[in-house]
């Protein structure tokens, strides 16, 4: 027999991290993958079906103290094994409809991804808050699978309404008035000339970017994955004056030193 009496005070959750998904797919694929392949997820989140105004139901695929196999290879702030620490949602859409080979195809306009319907994002609200609230999970730890994995993946994509969710208290987002001050008056499109500085601004903030000073594939990669998240509007991953001034919004607003990790 075991004596639960005596609970330790100096604990906390093992989950740092919220990451949300898109399922590329519809909720029939997307389900049996979740359940019955080598992927997983604790959550999935359906379309609209049926009546008009109709709620999707949220369906719970995996205990939350249970580890899902969501996250795949990855990176955040130094941590590599993001299953073992966050809980994974996966929200029905099809993303950009497979309309380029390439992942990350300059291309792409938003008009080809597929919108988020208003409740399925409300339903999405009402799970994040509360998983926050039990986990602790800060604001820079809510993240999109593109964040952590920007060589591979796309989602949850440039319609998912990341400030939106900001709004309601779920994740990061930058505030205006600190954007226009580190943007200094310059032209939002002028370019980044110190890119091994705006290199080491991105691996400050989380992503595992490369330290070369050249705007390499895997520095572009990992810019639109970020310009898709705070700045949806132009996720060609160019490197200007724009991002980087977001960018350092989000360092004072959010950096938070290594040792509490």
């Amino acid at each position: 027999m075991v004596d639960d009496s005596h609970p330790a005070v100096s604990t906390d959750s093992r989950v740092k991290y919220l990451i949300i998904h898109y399922t590329d797919g519809s909720f029939e694929t997307a389900l049996a993958q979740l359940t019955k392949g080598p992927v997983s997820a604790h959550y999935l989140i359906p379309q609209l079906q049926g009546t008009e105004g109709s709620k999707p139901v949220v369906l719970q695929l995996a205990p939350e103290e249970r580890r899902a196999w969501h996250a795949g290879v990855s990176y955040w702030r130094g941590r590599t094994n993001i299953n073992d620490s966050s809980i994974g949602i996966e929200i029905v859409n099809r993303g950009p409809g497979g309309e380029a080979e390439e992942p990350h195809d300059a291309t792409w306009q938003p008009s080809a991804w597929q919108p988020y319907p208003a409740a399925q994002i409300a339903a999405v609200k009402k799970l994040a808050l509360d998983i926050i609230a039990r986990h602790h999970i800060k604001p820079d730890a809510v993240l999109g699978h593109s964040d952590i994995a920007p060589s591979r993946k796309l989602d949850p994509g440039p319609l998912f309404p990341w400030k939106e969710l900001a709004d309601a208290g779920i994740g990061a987002w930058p505030d205006a008035a600190t954007v226009s001050r580190y943007l200094a008056g310059r032209d939002p499109h002028e370019a980044v000339t110190n890119i091994a500085l705006l290199q080491a601004q991105l691996r400050q903030y989380g992503y595992d970017a490369p330290l070369t000073g050249q705007l390499d594939p895997g520095t572009v990669q990992i810019l639109r994955a970020f310009q898709m998240h705070f700045r949806p509007s132009d996720y060609s991953g160019a490197a200007d004056a724009q991002t980087q001034a977001i960018l350092q919004a989000l360092l004072e607003k959010y950096l938070i030193p290594m040792s509490e990790e």
